[in-house]
This record gives C-alpha cells, structure tokens and sequence, in this order.
C-alpha cells in the first residue's frame, strides 16, 4: 500500500516560518496541502498561502495566546515545528549569563513551552498531533563559539525523546538535526562564495542544504508516512563531518613524511 505525502485538512503551526530554513518548511508543508501558520518576534509579510501571526516563543503567555488565536482561526492543530531558534558566536568564557541564559531560553525553553500549548490541544483530538523540533548538528558535536546554543539543541533532542514518551500515543514527537543550510544569510555569515564553496568542500554530499530539502523532511515526520516514527532523532546534514584526522593524513606535510 503507497500512502501519499497528503497534509490536506490539516492544520500546523512553524515558529520562525518566514525566512531561512523555516521558510523552507512552511513552503513544504503548504506544497503537501497543509494549513499553515507562521509566527515570529516582529511582522512580516506572509508567506504566500500561509497566514502570519506576531509572537516572542520566549514570552510563555504571548504562546498560549498564539496557540488559543490558532485553533479559534482553524478548529484545530494538527502539526507544530519548532522551528525558531540560533545564537550569535560568542566565547563561552567571555560571555555573561544572562548571554547564556537568553540563548537556552530560545533554543531550548521556548520549544518546550511551545510544545506543552500544542500538546494540550493535540491530546483533546482524535487524530492527535506532530511536534518537531529543528535542533542542529551542534548538538552532537563540540560547538566552539556557541557552546550555550550546543547545549540546548543536545537539550532538545534529549526533551524530544522524553515528550515522545510522556505524550504517547497521542502525539508524534521527532526532532531534525540540522547540519549547514543554504540561506539568505549565508554569504554575509561564511565570507562571500569562496567561503561557502570551500565550506561546502568538506561536506560529503558537496554542498549545503536547502530549506526546502529540510522542509521535506519536516513534512515526512508530520505526516501519516511517519505514524510509526516517535523519538527520533532525523539527521539532515549531507553525510556530516567526516573525521580530522583523515584531511591530516592527506596533508602535503604528511604525504611528504610518508
């Protein structure tokens, strides 16, 4: 039996939906035949066929209200990505805490907050729900210069296993590690296109992501095509990072030596 990638009637909600990899999602899940609702700290014009709401995901009242404003507008809430998320570098020794404090909160706190709304209409519904949350690559790996934004995406990877547990069989809850994306912000963040090409060089697959390629996956796990798949962990970073010590033992100073 074929089971189509069919998200029509459905109802979701991407944190952060406007832009960058959450664009990517929002635009997929339209594509899939989803309602959809975007959310971020400012206005924003909405993506075309989406509806765009005004929330801080830090403010766990201003979310309550998003969700209540959601399920007036719709009935019901079928998909929630937590999408919103990212941290400025900074030394982990220089930076203060309440540096630290404000990235924990919106990588970690924020999606937890966002998915206890969420679930608390979810479990009221027959059919249930879809929560994911894009965490990151650096939850698994060192992340010198973000070490707070590591640890809270490792926190929300762990929390995604937990709420899977917790909030079964009515709620479906995954999460997306992310590796590097193509955006909007790419060249001005790596250096212009030498930059990204020799960034790109190191990954397996030869290149970054696409939102959208990140969106299909966020798709996937909303979907009936995943009604067996609940605290996982989707790694979508093009093969990831292959070992040091193997760009060492290809160096001209060790080919020499050898």
């Amino acid at each position: 039996m074929v089971i189509p990638l069919d998200l029509g009637g459905r109802v979701a909600l991407v944190t952060g939906g406007t832009k960058g990899i959450g664009l990517g999602i929002t635009q997929a899940l339209l594509a899939a035949g989803a309602a959809v609702v975007t959310c971020s700290r400012s206005d924003a014009d909405p993506v075309p066929g989406a509806t765009h709401l005004v929330c801080d995901v830090r403010d766990a009242d201003a979310v309550e209200r998003l969700v209540a404003e959601v399920v007036a507008a719709h009935r019901r809430l079928d998909v929630l990505v937590n999408n919103a998320g990212g941290a400025p570098h900074a030394l982990a020794a220089e930076a203060s805490p309440r540096f630290h404090d404000k990235v924990v909160g919106l990588n970690l706190m924020a999606p937890l907050v966002a998915a206890q709304a969420a679930n608390r209409v979810m479990q009221s519904q027959p059919e249930g729900g879809s929560i994911v949350n894009v965490s990151s690559v650096s939850a698994t790996r060192p992340s010198p210069g973000t070490a707070a934004y590591g640890a809270a995406k490792a926190g929300l990877d762990s929390l995604t296993r937990s709420l899977a547990v917790e909030w079964a069989p009515r709620v479906r809850m995954n999460s997306i590690d992310v590796g590097l994306c193509r955006t909007e912000n790419t060249d001005d963040h790596y250096g212009g296109d030498d930059g990204v090409a020799a960034i790109e060089r190191t990954i397996p697959l030869g290149r970054m992501a696409r939102p959208e390629e990140v969106g299909h996956v966020a798709a996937f796990l909303a979907s009936d095509l995943a009604s067996y798949v609940s605290g996982a962990r989707i790694e979508c970073h093009g093969g990831g990072e292959p070992p040091v010590f193997l760009s060492a033992l290809t160096s001209p100073s060790t080919q020499e030596q050898n």
